[in-house]
């Protein structure tokens, strides 16, 4: 997967970048470098110019979170955050801006290889042949898994990969509770460790954006301390 796979770094300690750079690139990644979110934001341009984006949320001037709020949803490339220890407030904002992963500085480099190639692997769309569980619909939802789309009563609905892999996983189970530690591996393509959050702000994400467009419906139901579980059609 890595030997084309481009990646754009954003972070100002151009020590740090170097360090992580010439790591990625041994696992075969192509790696540019922005070292302030105003000198990242002509590098993104254009929508499809990087495979992956690694924004460092702590930066002078704007933000990692503000450059993230600017190239959303205009840029739908993925995103992975860098934050602090501790920073647990920043990491849910990234998350219900549009990342779809964080990891914890100062970060171990085969984690956040890891990190890429998980979130990489839930963004591609693999030609496959279309069969009859790729096509799920209920209470107005038309999923499709070989497209990545999704339709509300007939209007496109934008998701991330992350997101759209949630409302898959609970379609395809509707009426049955998915625990949290399934959904993160399957979604996230990694363990659910202790005080993560991440697959519970992709789940609000995607219950927000169905009452958009489905606002007297609460299709998501949270099951406390097991998962989450998607109310099945009434036959």
């Amino acid at each position: 997967m890595s030997e084309s796979v481009r990646l754009l770094l954003v972070d100002d300690d151009q020590e740090l970048c170097q360090l992580m750079g010439q790591y990625l690139e041994t696992e075969g990644f192509q790696v540019s470098f922005a070292h302030s979110a105003e000198q990242a934001l002509p590098l993104l341009a254009t929508n499809g110019t990087y495979d992956l984006l690694i924004f460092d949320i702590m930066m002078p001037g704007q933000s990692g979170l503000e450059l993230l709020q600017q190239i959303r949803p205009r840029i739908t490339t993925p995103v992975i955050m860098l934050t602090g220890r501790g920073e647990d407030i920043d990491r849910i904002i990234g998350l219900e801006m549009g990342a779809d992963d964080y990891l914890g500085k100062p970060c171990n480099p085969r984690e956040l290889v890891a990190r890429i190639r998980a979130v990489l692997r839930r963004a591609v769309v693999q030609p496959v042949a279309v069969t009859e569980s790729d096509q799920l619909e209920m209470h107005g939802i038309s999923l499709d898994r070989g497209r990545r789309e999704v339709q509300v009563k007939g209007r496109s609905m934008e998701l991330t990969s992350a997101e759209f892999n949630v409302l898959a996983e609970l379609m395809g189970a509707a009426g049955e509770v998915v625990a949290k530690d399934q959904l993160t591996e399957k979604v996230l393509h990694r363990k659910l460790t202790a005080y993560d959050r991440a697959i519970d702000v992709h789940v609000s994400r995607v219950r927000q954006k169905l009452a958009q467009q489905l606002p007297d419906s609460e299709l998501i139901k949270t099951v406390r301390g097991v998962g989450y579980m998607l109310v099945k059609e009434a036959e």
